[in-house]
């Protein structure tokens, strides 16, 4: 959100909005402008409650959940990155007008390597051609395990290179990232890892975005989060 801009946001309110659900939204930009973000949310909340096809609330909501996502408030207000670019997309379609304000919208950075962020750049994976940009464009994670998360990650990179980040768990409980570098290819939908001190691997990214090669769990864009 752009807090300097509040005229501008204001009235680019949707048609179908209440006078109620306009007047929480007013009420809860106030309160983001304040730094109050919790307040600030559960408004925006109302708001789209009250107006399900308020494209200006949907837009506040996952904008204020973004602010409480970089500053780690993850599980404390749900701020997933699923729920952010759900209310997102909801306001995208709402209001095409939308994407091109959170192009700009540094609230937007934490979910910006999801693939539902990707979808909204007219980016598909159900695409061949869009695999390569991707796989290196989201982040991707494998299941995790209760409060140590997810226990792997994926980073493809630019060069055809790839690392493979596992944490290790030791005997006193105490997790240890460890990196495995190595290259990639792509062929249509196929995923060949090479990585070090490992034989090649062969995987593929499926029409619907889930990354899988067998015998490992399979990866997405979502980090095991919460998870007591």
């Amino acid at each position: 959100m752009h807090p300097a801009l509040p005229l501008l946001l204001l009235a680019l309110t949707g048609s179908t909005s209440t006078p109620g659900a306009r007047q929480l939204n007013t009420q809860g930009f106030r309160l983001y402008q304040a730094g109050r973000y919790p307040e600030a949310l559960e408004r925006f909340q109302a708001s789209a409650k009250a107006s399900p096809d308020y494209a200006l609330a949907h837009y506040n909501l996952a904008a204020t959940l973004g602010v409480l996502r970089k500053q780690g408030k993850v599980c404390e207000y749900s701020a997933h990155r699923d729920v952010i670019v759900e209310h997102l997309t909801q306001a995208v379609a709402l209001d095409a007008r939308r994407l091109t304000r959170a192009r700009e919208d540094a609230d937007f950075e934490p979910i910006r390597d999801t693939l539902g962020w990707q979808k909204l750049q007219g980016r598909d994976p159900a695409r061949e051609q869009d695999v390569p940009t991707l796989l290196r464009a989201v982040s991707w994670f494998g299941p995790g395990v209760g409060v140590y998360g997810t226990l792997r990650r994926l980073r493809f990179e630019p060069g055809s290179r790839v690392t493979l980040l596992d944490k290790v768990v030791d005997a006193e409980g105490t997790p240890r990232e460890r990196q495995v570098r190595g290259r990639y290819t792509v062929s249509g939908r196929q995923v060949e890892l090479r990585l070090e001190g490992r034989s090649p691997t062969k995987g593929s990214l499926t029409e619907t975005g889930a990354l899988t090669f067998p015998g490992w769990e399979t990866f997405t864009d979502a980090p095991s989060e919460c998870e007591a």
